[in-house]
């Protein structure tokens, strides 16, 4: 009888071990397993309907543009040819050394614009092209408002030799820092005397250096 309750303890005691070692295995797994954070979903992106993580603008967020016609700092642009209307009168005085043609341009694009420098200026005569020389004023940058306009001259000897002289057909007049040109009828004496070659006698002032009734 001793010897049977001895192994009845015996027994007992082991299925108590096996029963402790089971418990701590299942405790131990849920222990280690990762929890997802909360708001987040098991894969680590935003759980639905949460807000997205990013620097991204939200929609409808408006945007500062400059205006139309005018450089990011919001001075106005230069004017384009087409911004342009061009036209030329003689304005010759009377008893003056040299004849005068103003060139009037026009701002008619609908806004400000800054017209600075000097023109290119050619002269279409019987002889060729004759290409108009600077008068080296100085240059003064300015805004032509819209629907105002500036001028500038072009001065020429007078044909006094009694001769044919060069017979002026046309002038072509290209505005400051533009590739676009325009051709007019020219208003001026009707020829230029002949010279010796050893320049041109046209001359040109920059924008602004003349007045609508010079």
């Amino acid at each position: 009888m001793r010897v049977r309750k001895l192994a009845f303890a015996a027994l007992a005691v082991t299925a108590a071990l096996s029963l402790t070692a089971c418990q701590d295995d299942g405790t131990s797994t849920a222990a280690g397993a990762p929890t997802a954070p909360t708001g987040a979903s098991p894969s680590g992106g935003p759980t639905s309907g949460g807000p997205a993580s990013g620097g991204s603008a939200k929609a409808g967020t408006p945007t500062t543009a400059a205006p139309a016609g005018s450089t990011g700092s919001g001075k106005p642009a230069k004017c384009r040819t087409a911004d342009l209307a061009i036209t030329a009168a003689d304005r010759t005085i009377s008893g003056d050394a040299d004849n005068t043609v103003v060139v009037e341009l026009k701002n008619h694009s609908g806004k400000d614009c800054t017209l600075a420098g000097y023109a290119g200026v050619d002269l279409k005569t019987s002889a060729g092209t004759l290409s108009a020389k600077r008068s080296g004023e100085p240059v003064i940058a300015g805004v032509v408002k819209n629907g105002k306009s500036t001028y500038f001259g072009i001065s020429y000897p007078a044909n006094t030799s009694g001769g044919s002289g060069v017979r002026i057909t046309g002038l072509v007049v290209t505005p400051p820092d533009e590739t676009h040109s325009v051709t007019l009828p020219w208003p001026g004496a009707g020829s230029l005397p002949v010279t010796d070659g050893s320049g041109s006698p046209v001359r040109i002032g920059p924008m602004g250096s003349a007045g609508q009734g010079e």
